[in-house]
C-alpha cells in the first residue's frame, strides 16, 4: 500500500488501517508466529528514527533529520516540531540539527499523558557551546495538530564535535538516543554513547556511556545508586553506544541492546549503579597508544580480524579489569551487526513468543562479518536473567537496517527501517 505525502503543508496522508481495525487486540489461539503479515504504515520517510504510541493507536514518530510527528487512528499525519530549515512543521526549532548518528532521535510519552499531554524526545542542539545532546519535554494539543511549552530537562549529554581517526570515525559517532519509561517505576530512561571518547564511559560526570533514569523534570530517580561521585542521574555506566531499551514484562528490569566494537554485540540486565565494563582508554588492560586516544576498535581498526582475538585485546566487558561489571546474557556469538533496537513481545497472539525479547539488527558486514540484517528472537528463562534459545525471525518482506521495533497497542511489532518506512508485523 503506497501512501500520498504532502510535507509542505504539513500532512502526511497514508494508507493505514485505521481505528476500527486498530484499537483492539483479538485473542488468539496458538498461532505460527514464523508467518507474518507486514503493513507498510508509513513510506517515504527520511530516516525514521524511533515511535511511541497511545492506547487507540496514535503513533509519535521522529525522523532523525526532520524532526516530531504523529500519526492519526485515521492514518492523518501532522508534523509537529521540525529541526531548523526544515519546512512544512508547525512549529521549528532553530536550535536543533542532525549530524552523523545524531539529530531528533528517541521519543516517549509520558505515563499520564491523558492528563498532562507531554511527550519526550532527545535531540542534538546547538543552544550550548560546545553543542549537546537535550531531552526536551513538549505538550501536545488538543486535536494533535502542535507542540508547546518546550522544556529542555537533560542538556548536557555530549555530542561528538570533532572528526577523528576511526572507522565511522566522523562528528556525531556514537550518540546513544532511546529514549522509554519504565511501567514499573514512572522513569525515564535515556541511553547516552561514548562519542568516540575513552573517558566518557567511565567518567563519573559525563554523561556520555551512561544510562540515566530521571523523573519528568530531569532530577535524578529517587532510589539510584551510582558510586560515590557519580552524578546522581546516572543509573548505569561504562557503555559504548546503548541504542535500545526494554522492560521485562513481569518484572519491569532494564534490558539494554548495546553497539560492539567489530565484535560482541550485548544484551544487558541492567543493574543500579552497575557497571557496563567499556573503557576503551589508552595504556589500561596491557593496552598503549591508539589511534587519537581510542582504542575501542583495536588492534587493526580498518581491517578484519578474528572477532575472539580482537576482543581479548579490547572487551566490551572488561571482566578483568572490572570484575564486579555487568555480564551480558548475548553477545551476537561474538559478531558486531548492528544491534540497535530491543522490545518485548507479550500475547497470546505471538504463540510461544510471548514473553521473547527481540532484538533488531541493521547489519555491518566488516572484515568477512555477514551482513546480519534481521530480528532475531530471543526467549528468556521466567526471571529474564538468562538466553534459552536464539531463532531468527523470519521475515514476509525484505530485510533492512531495523533501527526502532515498538509493540502497538493492537499487540503488533512495528518496525522502522533506516530507509523510510514504518512495516507493522501482525502475527
Amino acid at each position: 500500500m503506497q501512501p500520498y505525502t504532502t510535507k509542505g503543508n504539513a500532512t502526511l496522508v497514508a494508507t493505514v488501517l485505521v481505528a476500527t481495525t486498530a484499537l483492539t487486540a483479538p485473542v488468539f489461539a496458538q498461532t505460527n508466529t514464523t508467518s507474518l503479515t507486514p503493513t507498510y504504515v508509513l513510506e517515504g520517510l527520511d530516516n525514521p528514527w524511533d515511535m511511541a504510541f497511545l492506547d487507540d493507536g496514535t503513533m509519535f514518530f521522529t525522523e532523525k533529520c526532520l524532526g516530531l510527528s504523529v500519526m492519526l487512528p485515521s492514518g492523518e499525519v501532522n508534523n509537529l516540531l521540525g529541526m531548523k530549515d526544515s519546512e512544512g512543521y508547525d512549529t521549528s526549532a532553530s536550535d536543533l540539527f542532525c549530524d552523523g548518528q545524531g539529530g531528533m532521535n528517541g521519543v516517549a510519552l509520558d505515563p499520564d499523558f491523558e492528563d498532562n499531554r507531554r511527550v519526550y524526545v532527545y535531540s542534538l542542539s546547538e543552544m550550548s557551546d560546545p553543542q549537546t545532546n537535550r531531552v526536551m519535554r513538549l505538550t501536545v494539543n488538543d486535536d494533535f495538530t502542535a507542540v508547546a511549552d518546550r522544556t529542555d530537562i537533560v542538556d548536557d549529554i555530549p555530542y561528538k564535535t570533532d572528526p577523528s581517526d576511526h572507522p565511522f570515525g566522523d562528528t556525531g559517532a556514537h550518540n546513544g538516543g532511546r529514549i522509554r519509561f519504565n511501567p514499573g517505576d514512572g522513569f525515564l530512561y535515556v541511553t547516552t554513547g561514548d562519542n568516540h571518547n575513552a573517558e566518557l564511559p567511565q567518567s563519573p560526570t559525563s554523561m556520555g556511556g551512561k544510562v540515566l533514569r530521571i523523573d519528568a523534570d530531569g532530577n535524578a530517580a529517587e532510589g539510584n545508586t551510582p558510586p560515590d561521585g557519580f552524578d546522581p542521574r546516572i543509573y548505569t555506566y561504562g557503555h559504548r553506544n546503548t541504542q535500545g531499551i526494554a522492560f521485562h514484562p513481569e518484572t519491569n528490569t532494564p534490558v539494554v541492546a548495546e553497539h560492539g566494537p567489530w565484535h560482541s554485540d550485548e544484551i544487558t540486565v541492567l543493574v543500579n549503579g552497575g557497571n557496563g565494563g567499556w573503557d576503551p582508554r589508552p595504556d589500561m588492560a596491557g593496552r598503549e597508544d591508539c589511534p587519537d586516544d581510542y582504542c575501542g576498535y583495536s588492534p587493526n581498526q580498518m581491517d578484519g580480524m578474528n572477532r575472539y582475538e580482537r576482543a581479548a585485546f579490547m572487551p566490551m566487558t572488561d571482566l578483568e579489569t572490572y570484575p564486579d561489571a555487568m555480564v551480558p546474557i548475548w553477545d551476537n556469538n561474538g559478531y558486531s551487526q548492528g544491534t540497535s533496537s530491543a522490545e518485548f513481545l507479550t500475547g497470546e497472539q505471538w504463540g510461544d513468543w510471548d514473553g521473547a525479547l527481540v532484538v533488531g539488527l541493521m547489519g555491518i558486514g566488516f572484515g568477512g562479518t555477514a551482513l546480519g540484517q534481521r530480528i532475531d528472537v530471543l526467549t528468556l528463562n521466567s526471571a529474564g536473567t538468562e538466553v534459552l534459545d536464539v531463532i531468527e525471525m523470519t521475515l514476509p518482506m525484505e530485510p533492512g537496517r531495523f533501527r526502532s521495533l515498538v509493540q502497538g497497542p493492537d499487540g503488533n511489532l512495528y518496525t522502522a527501517l533506516d530507509s523510510g518506512e514504518i512495516i507493522k508485523l501482525e502475527p
